[in-house]
Order: C-alpha cells, then structure tokens, then sequence
C-alpha cells in the first residue's frame, strides 16, 4: 500500500496539476504540497479529506494514469493518451450532476492550464476549442468515410457531400490536425482565429457565433498550446461520442463550473440542471412550439429535446413521442448568445435563437408558444419599463419600472397558446410582494385561473443569488379538455397546487445544494397525479415515481381552492397552505415525556453547575477570579 506522499505525488501528476494548482484548490501552499510529497510533514485531516476530493480515494488510484481506468485508450507515444467516455455510466441511488465521471477530470486539466486568466474570458477560450474539436472529428470521420469511397464517385473536399449529412464543412485551414501541429508556435492564436472565421465563412449558420479573439497578446500562447494538446486528446464529435453527447456532457459540465468560477455573474447564462430537468418534467414539452425569452445558454431547449429522447423507446408516451418540438428563444446578452448557438449545434439541434432585449426588441412578436420555460434575471430595476408603460403585454396591471418579475410574467402570458402551459423561476418575493402594484397583478392572474401551481425551492441552488427561488406553474386551459394532451386531465378550475420542496436537496458542496433525481420524481409525480394523469417513471430521473390518485401531504403539497387563496390575500407562498408536517407518533405516553424530559434538564443543569465552577476556578488561577 502506498504512503500519503506517493499517493498525492502521483495522483497529481496523473491529473496534470502543478503543486500551486492542488494548493489553491484544496487551500495549501506550494511549499506544504511539497512537505506532503516527500514525506516530510502530513496533511491534517480536514485537508486530506479536500485532497480526496481533488485527487480522488487513494485506494482506488493507479500510479500515473491520466484519468480512471475504462477510460484511456492507449494510443501512439507522440499522441498520448486518448480520453473517451464510458461505454456506460453507474447510476447511483440518489443521481447529481456531482456524480460525473471524466468531465470532472478534463476540467480539473482546464482548469490548471488557465493560470491567472479570468474565469470569463477563460470561459470563450475553452469552450471555442471544444466547439472547434467537436465538428472536426464529425468532419474527419466522413472525410475518412468519402476517401474510402473515391472509386465509387464520392469527393472528400465537396461540402455538399457533408452538409447532406449534416456535418459542418470544415476548411483546410481550420482542420484540427493543422492546428496541432502548429500548437507549440508562437503564432498559434491567429491560426485559431483563422480557423473560425474560416468555418463562419463556410457555415452561414454559425456566422458571428464562434470566438474570434485567440490571438490577442494578452493570451499566453504557451497555455493555448498546452489547452490544444489536452482538446486535442478528447474524442468527442466521432459517431460513437455523438451518439452518447459526450460533448454536450462536457460543454455543460464546463459551464456548470464557469458558472460556479463566475460566482453572481455565472447565473446570468446557467441554469442548474436539476432546477431546468425539474421544469422539463413537469411541463412534459413532447411537442410543439418551446419558448424560453431569456435562453441564457440554452439549458431549457437541450433538456427539453433529452426529455424527448429519454421517452422514445415508449416511457411515459406509449412509445409514439417523437422529437417534433420547434425551439425558439432570445436572448440579451451578446456573448451568452454565442454560448447559446454553440450549445444547440454541437447537439445537432435546430432552434431559432434570436440577439436582443426581450422587453424593447421583441424577436418572436407574433409567437404563441406551446410550451414555455425561463429562469428571468430576479429583480432587475433598470429594464426601461417607464418607457413601456402601455405596452399591449401588460394585460393584468402595468409592471412597476423599479422591478421586472412581473413584466416577465405578463410576458411569458402574452406568448402562450390558447392550450400552452409555461414554467418558471421567479424571486419568493414574487409570490406575495404588494409593492408598486405588483399584488393586484399577482390577484389578476389568479382570478382569471392562470396560475396552476407553485413550488417553493430549496436555498443555494443557484450561482447567481443567495435570494430564495419559487417556481411558478401556469396554465391557459385547465378545463382538463384540450387538444395537448390524447387523455382528458382533471378540471383544474378554481384550484392551485402548493408544493414546499424546500427541505428537499442535498448540498454537494458548501455553498450548493441540488434537487436529486428522487426529488425532481417526487415533485413531479405529485403535480401529474394532481393533474390527473397516471405518472410514469421518467428515463431521465430514474425509478421513485408510480401510480397513483392525488393526496394532500401536510408540509408538502395541498391543493387549494380559489376561495383559500383569497382568504390569504392572494399570497401564493406554499408554507401558508401546506401546514406543518404530520409528526410520527413515537407511543410514549405524555406524562411518561415529561417526566423523562424534566429528569433530562436537571442531569443538563446539574452538569452546567461543574462546569460553571471549573471555568471560574481557571479564570481565578489566571489572576481573573473575583
């Protein structure tokens, strides 16, 4: 068995960090990592469970091996090692997206490479080269595919011959083998620069979308170099990655972590997955027009079309769902806009992502969506809204021009579809603020029966605020009658469900919490069963739903009727109608309680007493006594 200094010796060389990088992310020196490799001092045993986390159990690692076993394939010495995903992954009781495999490891070498740099700027940097990657390998398996068949009549420089697949035509110029080999050169930025506009200029889809900025000298080409070698080694645009997204894995995965690396400003592009797989498996978007008016990355429109996929072997649908959705979104934000486009093309999914203001440019005016889901910035005060104040949107009460939430809503309202049905993330406040108005809008809503349910979230599941989130559920029909769905559900009418998920979640580390898959079915399966339909275990999050009517829960979800909600003033916080949780009856009778709780706080007061007099007695030894 090996000592803690071989261990962290080479299970930091396996993953390519320097001494300086392990110390920053496990809260140590250079020099005390160094103590620790040659065995001349010992990590305590807070800082070794921190290395654990960063290195992994030292009794599962092999010495020198780049990333876990079964998912290395050795290649040429010149080439180094190959990484590839599992062929398939252990799903764990309670599944995260903590519990990923080597996408953590190819971030822990990203990350090492991106010295001092700004996690922002660093963010277009990496995930430009993935993008880059991703459509050289597609294009270099068909280039490969067209050689073989040259005889036949096929041209491997036609880029018709890749379009009709599909697969983005790539240049000479912008090949990824051209790259590499020019990766250790000084002059490896403009050729990367060269190599996107290259493949904008071919592409006429991507146009604008792909970072052009490589060879700005305040990129150290050195990193890039190095960035390139470890890009380089990732297979993840072949038939078999693609057909197991192993970059769309990795492409979220990066923003997940730049998201937590960006701290506020990370949530202004992510959505975490467990909040928008919650959405998904709610709302059920099988089909139709999918709307998100502030898409961020495009996390909405990705689970939406993996929801699709997940029940098209016959789960939950009886096998007839099909991908038959049309994606469209906006977004404000120029350079999340980019993210945005790459994040659906590496997925192969078409969408129409438009660039500008929502609220003042409008791109999808005439759009009545099927299917809508948003997480709206919270709270925001400088959107304009005193030059909008007869905007034809504001149906049920002019929005405040101090605070969105409500803009966003009558928004969202405007755009649904006479059978649509919308969620999304709104600030707690949102649900019984009366400031500027903002109460008789919440009343309007609820009187003209939009509002189907409200969920309250957990705390620290966002990156972007520490604010409590809710999310809001509403519904043009609920008749139960419409055309969405080939089952009637239940008549809706006059009632809200109230769900508080707020004890649900577990912290995967100390500032984050994340809905499990468990949770995610749990909420769920409760609003389905509520709304009538018989719940199916979704694909996506596993076992833990069922069968079954609608019951109240105390201290999770209830269904109220309108007349309740006004008799709370038209406030929609759950922990009002929920009540409290039904306590288990432990059979000890109550006298027998007391006595045995009363005997509990004399043994606690007694031994207060001793440690009163040993506190003073030191107090007067040190010349404090009085």
């Amino acid at each position: 068995m090996r000592s803690t200094a071989e261990w962290i010796r080479s299970a930091r060389k396996a993953r390519r960090l320097s001494q300086a990088a392990l110390g920053e992310q496990v809260g140590a020196s250079q020099a005390q990592i160094s103590q620790w490799e040659t065995g001349k001092a010992s990590p305590d045993a807070a800082t070794l469970q921190a290395l654990e986390r960063v290195l992994g159990d030292p009794g599962e690692l092999a010495p020198e091996r780049a990333v876990p076993e079964g998912m290395v394939q050795k290649a040429g010495a010149a080439d180094g090692p190959v990484v590839r995903g599992k062929t398939r992954r252990q799903k764990s009781p309670a599944s995260t997206s903590a519990n990923i495999g080597y996408e953590a490891q190819l971030w822990q070498m990203a990350d090492a490479l991106r010295g001092s740099m700004d996690a922002a700027e660093y963010k277009h940097v990496c995930l430009g080269l993935l993008f880059l990657k991703y459509i050289s390998d597609a294009f270099e398996e068909r280039h490969a595919l067209l050689v073989a068949e040259q005889a036949q009549g096929a041209d491997p420089e036609d880029p018709d011959e890749y379009r009709a697949q599909s697969i983005f035509w790539v240049p000479p110029e912008a090949r990824w083998t051209h790259l590499k080999a020019q990766a250790r050169q000084p002059t490896v930025g403009q050729l990367v620069d060269d190599a996107m506009a290259g493949i904008e200029r071919d592409n006429p889809a991507l146009k604008g979308v792909l970072p052009k900025d490589y060879a700005r000298p305040a990129l150290d080409k050195q990193r890039l170099g190095q960035l390139i070698d470890l890009v380089s080694n990732i297979r993840v645009g072949d038939e078999e990655s693609r057909a197991k997204d192993e970059l769309g894995r990795v492409y979220e995965y990066f923003l997940s972590q730049f998201a937590s690396a960006e701290g506020k400003k990370g949530g202004e592009f992510y959505t975490p997955r467990c909040v928008v797989k919650l959405l998904v498996e709610m709302l059920e978007p099988y089909r139709g027009r999918v709307y998100d008016p502030c898409c961020g990355s495009s996390g909405m429109f990705v689970q939406s079309v993996e929801f699709i996929r997940a029940h098209a072997n016959g789960n939950g649908n009886g096998g007839k769902v099909k991908a038959d959705i049309s994606i469209y979104g906006q977004e404000s934000n120029y350079t999340t806009w980019r993210l945005a486009k790459m994040n659906l093309a590496i997925r192969g999914i078409d969408g129409q992502i438009a660039h500008g203001d929502t609220f003042h440019n409008d791109r999808h005016p005439d759009l009545k969506a099927d299917f809508i889901l948003a997480n709206p910035p919270f709270n925001i005060s400088d959107w304009g809204g005193e030059r909008l104040r007869d905007d034809k949107r504001w149906q049920y009460g002019a929005p405040p021009a101090g605070n969105a939430n409500f803009a966003w809503v009558q928004h969202i309202v405007h755009h649904l579809a006479p059978a649509g049905v919308a969620g999304f993330v709104l600030a707690n406040g949102s649900m019984s603020s009366n400031q500027s108005g903002e109460g008789e809008i919440r009343k309007s809503l609820i009187e003209s029966d939009l509002v189907d349910c409200m969920v309250a979230l957990p705390g620290q599941l966002f990156y972007s605020t520490q604010i409590p989130a809710c999310l809001w559920f509403l519904a043009r029909d609920r008749s139960g009658v419409g055309a969405r769905h080939a089952v009637p559900l239940r008549d809706r009418r006059g009632h809200v469900l109230f769900i508080d998920a707020r004890k649900l979640g577990r912290m995967v580390d100390r500032t984050h919490r994340e809905l499990t898959d468990e949770d995610i079915t749990r909420i769920a399966t409760t609003y389905h069963a509520w709304r009538g339909e018989k719940s199916t275990p979704s694909p996506l999050v596993g076992e833990g739903g069922g069968e079954g009517e609608y019951e109240d829960i105390p201290g999770f979800c209830k269904n109220a009727t309108l007349e309740e909600v006004r008799k709370h003033g038209h406030v929609l916080t759950p922990g009002r109608y929920v009540g409290a949780e039904a306590q288990e009856d432990d059979g000890e009778p109550f006298p027998d309680r007391m006595q045995r709780l009363v005997a509990q706080l004399r043994e606690q007061q007694t031994e207060a007493t001793k440690l009163d007099a040993v506190i003073a007695a030191n107090l007067k030894e040190l010349g404090y006594g009085g």
